[in-house]
């Protein structure tokens, strides 16, 4: 016979992984201080810019 699981607590465990995984997205992106993210937002957009200087049309 396999293990006896009890659902109820099973459920509880998935919810509390899931919560804990996006609580952990959120603190990476909010959690960042104001230079990371004008940072990020000048590596974007001259990522976007080399790639419309690379488009062909």
């Amino acid at each position: 016979m396999g293990e006896l699981v009890n659902l109820r607590q099973r459920k509880k465990q998935i919810e509390r992984a899931r919560r804990a995984a996006e609580a952990a997205a959120n603190r990476a992106a909010h959690g960042r201080t104001k230079a990371e993210k004008e940072r990020t937002a000048l590596e974007s957009a001259k990522a976007e810019r080399d790639l419309d200087g690379k488009k062909a049309e």
